[in-house]
Protein backbone atom coordinates (compact mmCIF):
# COMPACT_ATOMS: atom_id res chain seq x y z
CA UNK A 1 0.00 0.00 0.00
CA UNK A 2 0.73 3.24 -0.70
CA UNK A 3 2.55 5.52 2.55
CA UNK A 4 -0.16 7.73 4.38
CA UNK A 5 1.85 11.14 4.73
CA UNK A 6 1.34 12.80 8.31
CA UNK A 7 1.62 15.64 9.86
CA UNK A 8 1.25 16.57 13.33
CA UNK A 9 0.63 19.57 14.96
CA UNK A 10 1.55 19.32 18.84
CA UNK A 11 4.23 17.43 19.67
CA UNK A 12 2.81 16.80 23.17
CA UNK A 13 2.77 13.09 25.02
CA UNK A 14 0.24 11.77 22.79
CA UNK A 15 2.52 12.52 19.71
CA UNK A 16 5.26 10.61 22.16
CA UNK A 17 2.86 7.58 22.20
CA UNK A 18 1.91 7.66 18.60
CA UNK A 19 5.21 7.97 17.04
CA UNK A 20 6.82 5.12 19.62
CA UNK A 21 3.64 2.95 18.44
CA UNK A 22 4.05 3.28 14.77
CA UNK A 23 7.48 1.74 15.57
CA UNK A 24 6.49 -0.86 17.59
CA UNK A 25 3.34 -2.74 15.85
CA UNK A 26 6.23 -1.70 12.20
CA UNK A 27 7.80 -5.46 12.53
CA UNK A 28 4.78 -7.42 14.60
CA UNK A 29 2.72 -9.55 12.72
CA UNK A 30 -0.97 -9.78 12.92
CA UNK A 31 -0.95 -12.21 15.88
CA UNK A 32 1.20 -9.65 17.90
CA UNK A 33 -0.78 -6.77 17.21
CA UNK A 34 -2.39 -7.17 20.43
CA UNK A 35 -3.64 -3.01 21.49
CA UNK A 36 -4.59 -2.29 18.36
CA UNK A 37 -8.64 -2.28 16.97
CA UNK A 38 -7.47 -3.00 13.35
CA UNK A 39 -4.25 -4.65 12.22
CA UNK A 40 -5.13 -3.85 8.93
CA UNK A 41 -7.59 -1.01 7.30
CA UNK A 42 -8.61 -1.79 3.98
CA UNK A 43 -5.03 -2.87 3.31
CA UNK A 44 -3.67 0.10 5.33
CA UNK A 45 -1.56 -0.93 8.16
CA UNK A 46 0.07 0.99 11.18
CA UNK A 47 3.29 0.91 9.39
CA UNK A 48 2.14 2.62 6.66
CA UNK A 49 1.76 6.03 8.30
CA UNK A 50 4.87 8.28 7.81
CA UNK A 51 5.20 11.38 10.15
CA UNK A 52 6.32 14.21 7.11
CA UNK A 53 5.88 17.04 9.64
CA UNK A 54 5.44 18.37 12.96
CA UNK A 55 4.37 21.69 14.71
CA UNK A 56 5.21 22.61 18.36
CA UNK A 57 6.27 25.66 20.54
CA UNK A 58 8.06 24.67 22.95
CA UNK A 59 12.03 25.28 22.86
CA UNK A 60 12.98 21.87 23.63
CA UNK A 61 11.13 20.86 21.04
CA UNK A 62 11.42 23.39 17.75
CA UNK A 63 14.36 22.91 16.06
CA UNK A 64 14.72 18.81 17.43
CA UNK A 65 14.82 15.66 15.40
CA UNK A 66 11.04 14.33 16.11
CA UNK A 67 12.32 10.95 17.27
CA UNK A 68 13.99 13.03 20.03
CA UNK A 69 11.83 16.00 20.57
CA UNK A 70 9.11 13.48 21.61
CA UNK A 71 10.97 12.66 24.84
CA UNK A 72 12.17 16.16 25.68
CA UNK A 73 10.53 17.84 28.59
CA UNK A 74 7.74 18.49 29.75
CA UNK A 75 6.70 15.28 27.81
CA UNK A 76 6.48 12.27 30.46
CA UNK A 77 4.65 9.68 28.31
CA UNK A 78 5.52 5.87 29.01
CA UNK A 79 8.80 5.15 26.91
CA UNK A 80 8.09 1.74 25.21
CA UNK A 81 10.20 2.17 21.94
CA UNK A 82 12.89 3.80 22.56
CA UNK A 83 14.95 3.00 20.19
CA UNK A 84 13.93 5.03 17.15
CA UNK A 85 14.88 5.29 13.54
CA UNK A 86 15.96 8.76 12.24
CA UNK A 87 12.48 10.46 10.91
CA UNK A 88 14.31 13.10 8.63
CA UNK A 89 11.99 16.03 10.28
CA UNK A 90 12.63 18.88 12.04
CA UNK A 91 9.93 20.26 14.76
CA UNK A 92 8.82 23.48 13.21
CA UNK A 93 7.37 26.48 15.22
CA UNK A 94 3.80 26.98 14.74
CA UNK A 95 1.41 30.12 15.40
CA UNK A 96 1.43 30.46 19.68
CA UNK A 97 -1.85 32.08 19.49
CA UNK A 98 -4.06 30.81 22.36
CA UNK A 99 -1.77 27.72 22.77
CA UNK A 100 -0.65 28.10 26.14
CA UNK A 101 -2.01 28.83 29.87
CA UNK A 102 -1.01 31.94 31.31
CA UNK A 103 -0.13 30.09 34.76
CA UNK A 104 2.73 27.45 32.70
CA UNK A 105 5.11 29.99 33.99
CA UNK A 106 4.69 29.72 37.56
CA UNK A 107 5.99 25.85 37.38
CA UNK A 108 9.24 24.36 36.77
CA UNK A 109 10.86 23.81 33.39
CA UNK A 110 10.17 19.94 33.65
CA UNK A 111 6.70 20.64 34.09
CA UNK A 112 5.62 23.53 31.86
CA UNK A 113 6.04 24.68 28.32
CA UNK A 114 8.83 26.97 27.54
CA UNK A 115 7.82 29.07 24.38
CA UNK A 116 10.31 29.58 21.72
CA UNK A 117 11.96 32.23 20.45
CA UNK A 118 11.82 31.04 16.62
CA UNK A 119 9.24 32.73 14.27
CA UNK A 120 6.54 31.01 13.26
CA UNK A 121 6.50 29.01 9.95
CA UNK A 122 4.15 29.05 7.44
CA UNK A 123 2.12 26.01 7.89
CA UNK A 124 0.32 26.03 5.02
CA UNK A 125 3.76 26.11 3.04
CA UNK A 126 4.95 23.02 5.27
CA UNK A 127 2.22 20.88 4.97
CA UNK A 128 2.29 21.39 0.89
CA UNK A 129 5.86 21.40 0.62
CA UNK A 130 5.96 18.04 2.53
CA UNK A 131 2.79 16.43 0.54
CA UNK A 132 1.51 16.15 4.00
CA UNK A 133 -2.35 14.34 3.64
CA UNK A 134 -3.57 14.04 6.81
CA UNK A 135 -3.26 16.32 9.79
CA UNK A 136 -3.50 15.06 13.29
CA UNK A 137 -4.27 18.76 15.54
CA UNK A 138 -2.95 17.57 19.26
CA UNK A 139 -2.82 20.98 20.46
CA UNK A 140 -3.78 21.88 23.96
CA UNK A 141 -7.22 21.95 25.72
CA UNK A 142 -8.76 25.59 25.18
CA UNK A 143 -6.93 26.42 22.25
CA UNK A 144 -9.50 27.52 20.06
CA UNK A 145 -7.55 29.93 18.18
CA UNK A 146 -4.51 27.41 17.36
CA UNK A 147 -7.19 24.89 16.39
CA UNK A 148 -9.03 26.98 14.22
CA UNK A 149 -5.45 28.21 12.38
CA UNK A 150 -4.34 24.21 11.56
CA UNK A 151 -8.04 23.76 10.54
CA UNK A 152 -7.89 26.82 7.67
CA UNK A 153 -4.79 25.84 6.93
CA UNK A 154 -5.69 22.33 6.03
CA UNK A 155 -8.57 23.25 3.78
CA UNK A 156 -5.83 26.27 2.16
CA UNK A 157 -2.88 23.21 1.69
CA UNK A 158 -6.06 20.21 0.57
CA UNK A 159 -5.04 17.86 3.75
CA UNK A 160 -7.78 16.46 5.66
CA UNK A 161 -7.48 16.76 9.18
CA UNK A 162 -7.60 14.13 12.75
CA UNK A 163 -9.31 16.33 15.24
CA UNK A 164 -8.60 14.92 18.75
CA UNK A 165 -8.75 18.06 21.06
CA UNK A 166 -12.13 19.32 21.88
CA UNK A 167 -12.46 22.24 20.12
CA UNK A 168 -15.80 21.92 17.60
CA UNK A 169 -14.43 21.59 14.28
CA UNK A 170 -16.34 18.45 12.97
CA UNK A 171 -19.16 18.92 14.76
CA UNK A 172 -19.65 22.64 14.07
CA UNK A 173 -23.08 23.83 13.86
CA UNK A 174 -22.43 27.49 13.87
CA UNK A 175 -23.23 29.64 10.43
CA UNK A 176 -19.59 30.72 10.37
CA UNK A 177 -17.03 28.28 11.45
CA UNK A 178 -16.74 30.05 15.12
CA UNK A 179 -18.04 28.70 18.16
CA UNK A 180 -17.83 32.01 19.77
CA UNK A 181 -20.24 34.24 17.45
CA UNK A 182 -21.98 32.62 15.10
CA UNK A 183 -23.87 35.55 14.14
CA UNK A 184 -21.38 38.04 13.49
CA UNK A 185 -21.21 36.81 9.85
CA UNK A 186 -24.02 34.62 8.73
CA UNK A 187 -22.69 34.42 4.88
CA UNK A 188 -19.73 32.62 6.12
CA UNK A 189 -19.57 28.71 6.09
CA UNK A 190 -19.53 26.45 8.42
CA UNK A 191 -16.41 24.06 9.55
CA UNK A 192 -18.19 21.36 7.74
CA UNK A 193 -19.42 23.19 4.92
CA UNK A 194 -16.06 24.58 4.28
CA UNK A 195 -14.52 21.00 4.42
CA UNK A 196 -17.28 19.50 2.30
CA UNK A 197 -16.37 22.62 -0.07
CA UNK A 198 -12.81 22.25 -0.13
CA UNK A 199 -13.61 18.27 -0.53
CA UNK A 200 -11.60 17.31 1.96
CA UNK A 201 -12.66 14.36 5.05
CA UNK A 202 -12.59 15.40 8.76
CA UNK A 203 -12.42 13.07 11.64
CA UNK A 204 -13.82 15.09 15.46
CA UNK A 205 -13.66 15.93 17.71
CA UNK A 206 -11.96 14.87 21.33
CA UNK A 207 -10.47 11.80 20.78
CA UNK A 208 -11.93 8.92 22.69
CA UNK A 209 -9.26 6.36 24.73
CA UNK A 210 -9.17 3.00 23.70
CA UNK A 211 -10.36 2.47 27.56
CA UNK A 212 -10.17 5.11 28.97
CA UNK A 213 -12.77 7.21 31.78
CA UNK A 214 -15.44 8.26 28.87
CA UNK A 215 -16.04 5.37 27.36
CA UNK A 216 -16.53 3.12 30.67
CA UNK A 217 -18.28 5.97 31.91
CA UNK A 218 -20.81 5.99 28.43
CA UNK A 219 -20.63 2.12 28.25
CA UNK A 220 -22.22 1.98 32.16
CA UNK A 221 -24.94 4.26 32.01
CA UNK A 222 -25.78 2.83 28.35
CA UNK A 223 -26.13 -0.69 30.53
CA UNK A 224 -28.00 1.15 33.24
CA UNK A 225 -30.81 2.38 30.34
CA UNK A 226 -30.44 -1.13 28.88
CA UNK A 227 -31.52 -2.83 32.10
CA UNK A 228 -34.40 -0.97 32.67
CA UNK A 229 -32.08 0.92 35.98
CA UNK A 230 -33.48 4.68 36.20
CA UNK A 231 -30.14 6.94 36.40
CA UNK A 232 -30.37 9.39 39.19
CA UNK A 233 -27.08 11.14 39.55
CA UNK A 234 -23.60 10.32 38.15
CA UNK A 235 -19.96 11.86 38.46
CA UNK A 236 -16.56 11.34 37.05
CA UNK A 237 -13.38 13.12 38.40
CA UNK A 238 -10.15 12.88 37.02
CA UNK A 239 -6.43 13.96 38.18
CA UNK A 240 -3.39 12.94 36.25
CA UNK A 241 0.00 14.79 36.20
CA UNK A 242 0.87 15.34 32.35
CA UNK A 243 0.94 18.92 30.94
CA UNK A 244 -2.68 17.99 29.88
CA UNK A 245 -3.82 17.97 33.21
CA UNK A 246 -1.83 20.84 34.39
CA UNK A 247 -3.10 23.21 31.39
CA UNK A 248 -6.51 22.33 32.35
CA UNK A 249 -6.00 24.14 36.24
CA UNK A 250 -7.44 27.59 34.34
CA UNK A 251 -10.41 26.53 34.46
CA UNK A 252 -11.34 29.03 31.63
CA UNK A 253 -10.02 26.84 29.08
CA UNK A 254 -12.13 23.68 30.17
CA UNK A 255 -15.48 24.99 28.60
CA UNK A 256 -15.23 22.66 25.72
CA UNK A 257 -13.91 19.96 27.20
CA UNK A 258 -16.52 19.69 30.00
CA UNK A 259 -19.19 19.95 27.31
CA UNK A 260 -17.56 17.16 25.36
CA UNK A 261 -16.81 14.65 27.75
CA UNK A 262 -20.56 15.56 29.50
CA UNK A 263 -22.35 15.18 26.25
CA UNK A 264 -20.67 11.97 25.12
CA UNK A 265 -22.00 10.31 28.41
CA UNK A 266 -25.63 12.06 28.33
CA UNK A 267 -25.93 10.77 24.95
CA UNK A 268 -25.82 7.13 25.75
CA UNK A 269 -28.53 7.37 29.12
CA UNK A 270 -32.16 6.62 28.69
CA UNK A 271 -33.05 9.82 29.90
CA UNK A 272 -31.25 13.29 29.78
CA UNK A 273 -29.66 14.26 33.64
CA UNK A 274 -29.97 17.67 34.48
CA UNK A 275 -27.05 19.82 35.14
CA UNK A 276 -26.81 19.47 38.53
CA UNK A 277 -27.12 15.98 38.63
CA UNK A 278 -24.01 14.59 36.32
CA UNK A 279 -20.62 16.26 36.81
CA UNK A 280 -17.51 15.12 34.63
CA UNK A 281 -14.72 16.83 34.03
CA UNK A 282 -10.95 16.68 34.98
CA UNK A 283 -10.72 17.40 38.76
CA UNK A 284 -6.87 18.16 39.69
CA UNK A 285 -3.04 17.88 38.79
CA UNK A 286 -0.82 15.67 40.84
CA UNK A 287 2.84 16.52 39.51
CA UNK A 288 4.20 12.63 40.07
CA UNK A 289 1.40 10.91 38.58
CA UNK A 290 2.92 11.96 35.08
CA UNK A 291 1.23 10.57 32.16
CA UNK A 292 -0.76 8.02 34.81
CA UNK A 293 -4.30 8.82 34.66
CA UNK A 294 -6.54 7.71 37.66
CA UNK A 295 -10.60 8.08 37.31
CA UNK A 296 -13.21 7.82 39.61
CA UNK A 297 -16.59 7.32 38.05
CA UNK A 298 -19.69 6.86 40.11
CA UNK A 299 -23.37 5.92 39.51
CA UNK A 300 -26.68 5.92 42.03
CA UNK A 301 -29.96 4.86 40.33
CA UNK A 302 -33.12 2.93 40.99
CA UNK A 303 -33.95 -0.71 39.47
CA UNK A 304 -36.68 -2.89 40.35
CA UNK A 305 -39.23 -1.93 42.79
CA UNK A 306 -37.15 1.58 42.86
CA UNK A 307 -34.66 -0.77 44.74
CA UNK A 308 -31.65 1.65 44.86
CA UNK A 309 -28.38 0.41 43.65
CA UNK A 310 -24.71 2.51 43.42
CA UNK A 311 -21.62 1.39 41.07
CA UNK A 312 -18.10 2.85 41.84
CA UNK A 313 -15.32 2.10 39.94
CA UNK A 314 -10.85 3.62 39.69
CA UNK A 315 -9.34 3.58 36.56
CA UNK A 316 -6.23 3.44 36.07
CA UNK A 317 -4.22 4.08 32.50
CA UNK A 318 -1.34 5.39 31.15
CA UNK A 319 -2.96 8.28 29.59
CA UNK A 320 -1.45 8.81 26.27
CA UNK A 321 -1.31 5.34 24.98
CA UNK A 322 -5.08 4.86 25.59
CA UNK A 323 -5.74 6.93 22.82
CA UNK A 324 -2.39 6.22 20.36
CA UNK A 325 -4.09 3.35 18.78
CA UNK A 326 -7.07 5.10 18.24
CA UNK A 327 -5.52 7.54 16.08
CA UNK A 328 -3.70 5.45 14.33
CA UNK A 329 -7.35 3.88 13.31
CA UNK A 330 -8.45 7.47 12.82
CA UNK A 331 -5.66 8.62 10.77
CA UNK A 332 -6.36 5.44 8.42
CA UNK A 333 -9.91 6.08 7.79
CA UNK A 334 -9.25 10.18 6.88
CA UNK A 335 -6.88 8.50 4.16
CA UNK A 336 -9.54 6.09 3.50
CA UNK A 337 -11.75 8.51 2.75
CA UNK A 338 -9.27 10.52 0.53
CA UNK A 339 -8.61 7.89 -1.36
CA UNK A 340 -12.80 7.31 -2.30
CA UNK A 341 -13.11 11.18 -2.60
CA UNK A 342 -15.51 11.70 0.68
CA UNK A 343 -15.61 15.25 2.28
CA UNK A 344 -16.88 17.10 5.25
CA UNK A 345 -16.97 15.30 9.06
CA UNK A 346 -17.05 11.52 8.81
CA UNK A 347 -19.67 10.64 10.61
CA UNK A 348 -19.47 6.97 10.85
CA UNK A 349 -15.77 7.11 11.75
CA UNK A 350 -16.28 10.38 13.78
CA UNK A 351 -18.95 8.54 16.14
CA UNK A 352 -16.49 5.38 16.85
CA UNK A 353 -13.66 7.25 17.82
CA UNK A 354 -14.43 10.82 18.98
CA UNK A 355 -16.32 12.09 22.32
CA UNK A 356 -17.97 14.85 20.54
CA UNK A 357 -19.13 13.29 16.96
CA UNK A 358 -21.32 15.35 14.42
CA UNK A 359 -23.70 12.64 15.32
CA UNK A 360 -23.62 10.00 18.30
CA UNK A 361 -24.28 6.47 18.35
CA UNK A 362 -24.47 3.57 20.85
CA UNK A 363 -20.90 2.30 20.37
CA UNK A 364 -21.45 -1.18 19.62
CA UNK A 365 -23.67 0.22 16.44
CA UNK A 366 -20.81 2.53 15.90
CA UNK A 367 -18.28 0.12 15.45
CA UNK A 368 -20.24 -2.04 13.52
CA UNK A 369 -21.01 0.56 10.78
CA UNK A 370 -17.44 1.57 10.94
CA UNK A 371 -16.29 -2.24 10.01
CA UNK A 372 -18.98 -1.35 7.34
CA UNK A 373 -17.51 1.87 6.00
CA UNK A 374 -14.31 -0.05 6.28
CA UNK A 375 -15.61 -2.48 3.32
CA UNK A 376 -16.89 -0.04 1.57
CA UNK A 377 -20.05 -1.30 1.89
CA UNK A 378 -23.93 0.77 2.35
CA UNK A 379 -24.45 2.63 5.87
CA UNK A 380 -21.66 5.74 5.41
CA UNK A 381 -23.48 7.71 7.54
CA UNK A 382 -23.65 7.66 11.16
CA UNK A 383 -26.94 10.00 10.67
CA UNK A 384 -28.49 6.59 9.12
CA UNK A 385 -27.63 4.42 12.02
CA UNK A 386 -28.50 6.95 14.79
CA UNK A 387 -31.84 7.28 13.54
CA UNK A 388 -32.88 4.42 15.22
CA UNK A 389 -32.00 5.49 18.45
CA UNK A 390 -33.25 9.46 18.80
CA UNK A 391 -32.35 9.72 22.48
CA UNK A 392 -28.35 9.87 20.91
CA UNK A 393 -28.90 12.38 18.12
CA UNK A 394 -25.99 15.17 19.29
CA UNK A 395 -27.78 17.76 21.30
Amino acid sequence: MARIRVAIAGVGNCASALIQGIEYYRTRSDAEHVGLMHADIAGYRSSDIEIVAAFDIDSRKVGTPLEEAIFAPPNCAQVFASELPESGVEVQMGPVLDGVASHMENYPESEAIRVSEHSAVDVVDVLKATGSEVLICYLPVGSELAVRHYAQACLDAGVAMVNCVPVFIASDSSTDGSTDNPTENPTEKSWPERFRAAGLPIIGDDIKSQVGATIVHRTLGRLLADRGVELDRTYQLNTGGNTDFLNMLERDRLQSKKISKTESVQSQLGRRLDSREIHIGPSDYVSWQDDNKIAFIRLEGRGFGGVPIELELRLSVQDSPNSAGVVIDAVRCAKLALDRGLAGPLEVPSAYFMKSPPVQMRDDEARLALDRFIEDKPLARASDEATKFPSLEKT
